[in-house]
């Protein structure tokens, strides 16, 4: 149950930040979402907080049900794939943990 926690915890900050980096960068917010990523972001929490897999979770892009609507899903890999490799310098830690996760072989 403690590694459900701090796992779904991880995945959701790592969301997080991750949209806020790629929002203040291409849509120029600094400190608030725009309305469009803060939809992504809110969106993103939703399916994180529903995966059925739990404490089992995988990473997104290993998990066998892509319960992403197809043009949310795709927005989120815009984001991961601007976001992803800036997260290893501002949030090592985050990124090295996702990495770690993305080794996990989904249930």
């Amino acid at each position: 149950m403690v590694q459900e926690v701090r796992r779904l915890i991880r995945e959701r900050k790592t969301i997080s930040i991750m949209i806020k980096s790629y929002c203040s960068s291409h849509h120029h917010t600094k400190e608030k979402l725009c309305d469009e990523c803060q939809v992504l972001l809110d969106y993103a929490i939703i399916r994180i907080d529903s995966c059925p897999f739990s404490e089992n979770k995988p990473t997104c892009e290993k998990c066998l049900i892509h319960c992403y609507k197809p043009e949310k899903r795709e927005k989120i890999r815009e984001v991961m794939r601007y976001a992803g490799p800036r997260m290893l310098l501002k949030h090592p830690i985050l990124a090295i943990g996702h990495l770690i996760d993305s080794l996990k072989k989904p249930p």
